[in-house]
């Protein structure tokens, strides 16, 4: 119910009464499941970027060749972020109300993430498959892949694999040898 509330009216303007009537719980039988509103953001953010973090190690770690591996980020993190998207643009709005501490753990697992797609594009520019490996290249598949957070809706026709499949082509297209 949190994930809904902060995605739709945002985390500064949902109070913890809300979440509790939402949830059917007084404010105070909800501080017994949660220490504060600011640790459910946490845990929200954090559940959805351990998971963003496990499917990139999990290309990272494969045989494949550079070129697929780079293709599987794409898959994998498209599919995550249109399961994950309400979590995503939370995180795009309201990451900063996060203590220094909590900020400073979700960026040491974002910049974990990250690390696996410059690995992987490394790996490939080493290996003559792609004309670029660097972290501005990373970066910038990471931002449009994160986008599609903003646009995608499953009703209107293009699926998750459709959006994966025209990622991949346009990126593998524009950055293969």
């Amino acid at each position: 119910m949190a994930i809904e509330l902060f995605s739709t009216v945002g985390y500064h303007a949902t109070s913890v009464a809300e979440i509790g009537n939402r949830t059917d719980l007084q404010a105070g039988a909800l501080y017994y499941h949660i220490k504060s509103k600011e640790e459910l953001l946490w845990e929200i953010l954090r559940s959805y970027t351990e998971k963003a973090l496990a499917g990139a190690q999990r290309v990272v770690a494969t045989d494949s060749a550079p070129v697929e591996k780079l293709g599987q980020l794409i898959d994998s993190h498209v599919r995550i972020i249109a399961r994950h998207q309400r979590e995503v643009l939370i995180q795009m709005r309201d990451a900063d109300a996060l203590s220094a501490e909590h900020m400073r753990q979700l960026q040491a697992l974002r910049q974990e993430v990250q690390d696996c797609w410059e690995s992987v594009l490394e790996e490939g520019y080493r290996a003559g498959e792609l004309t670029r490996g660097n972290r501005i290249v990373a970066n910038g598949l990471l931002g449009m892949v994160n986008s599609v957070s903003q646009w995608y809706r499953p009703r209107r026709g293009q699926s998750v694999d459709e959006i994966a499949r025209e990622f991949r082509a346009m990126v593998i297209e524009g950055l293969a040898r």
